[in-house]
Parts: structure tokens; C-alpha cells; sequence
């Protein structure tokens, strides 16, 4: 008898677990409104040898920016970009400099290693 009362009840919260009916309409979305944003960021660390940077702009519906990174070949990258929701993403890359590839290279770059932690001894 007991174990007919526990099959009813797994079957009752079964049943009471799917929705009623799964090919009703849809819950409806909410989007927020666009929001005009810039940002813009720069990195430039001669001693790992990183030079890059970003900026943005967009007026909520069209967003404009550029980016660029220095090549490991000694070129200059920069792409200018345009993307909205009817044209998509349009890129111009170009390049400023010469590729330089030398026949001689030059030490490897290393970094200074740091203190190794070195905990000491607690007597309690």
C-alpha cells in the first residue's frame, strides 16, 4: 500500500514538473535600449617588448573603432573597423614599416627571477 502512495506521488510532482504546454508562445523579450559608450586603452612596456592598444566609440546603434599591435617582424598593424546590425563588420587592415627578419639574433629576452618563498619554522 505504501509503495502505491510513493509511485502517486513521484508521478503527481512528474507531471507537475513540465510546463502545461511547451509549444505555447514564447516568454517575451525585453532589450534594453542602446547605450552610447568610448573607451580606449594603451600598452606600451619596452622592457617585455608589447606595444599595442584599443579605442571605441559608439553611438548606441553604429560602433567605430581601431586597434593595433606591433609584429614580431618590426610592422605596425592597425585595423579601423565599422560595425552595426545592417551592414555587419567591416575591417581595413594595413601595415606601417618594413618586415625585418635578421640572420643573427639577439639573447633571448629574460625576466630577473624573484625571491623564492622561503617560509620559516613556527615552534608552538
Amino acid at each position: 500500500m505504501s509503495s502505491k502512495v510513493a509511485l502517486m506521488v513521484v508521478m503527481m510532482g512528474v507531471t507537475l514538473a513540465f510546463p502545461s504546454d511547451p509549444y505555447g508562445p514564447p516568454r517575451p523579450v525585453y532589450k534594453d535600449e542602446p547605450m552610447p559608450y568610448n573607451y580606449a586603452y594603451a600598452v606600451n612596456d619596452q622592457y617585455a617588448g608589447t606595444d599595442f592598444g584599443h579605442n571605441e566609440d559608439s553611438d548606441g546603434n553604429t560602433v567605430q573603432g581601431s586597434y593595433n599591435v606591433q609584429l614580431p617582424d618590426g610592422r605596425k598593424q592597425t585595423v579601423n573597423y565599422v560595425a552595426d546590425h545592417y551592414n555587419g563588420y567591416q575591417a581595413d587592415v594595413s601595415y606601417y614599416g618594413e618586415a625585418q627578419y635578421p640572420q643573427v639574433y639577439g639573447p633571448p629576452v629574460t625576466f630577473k627571477p624573484q625571491q623564492p618563498y622561503q617560509p620559516q619554522p613556527s615552534y608552538h
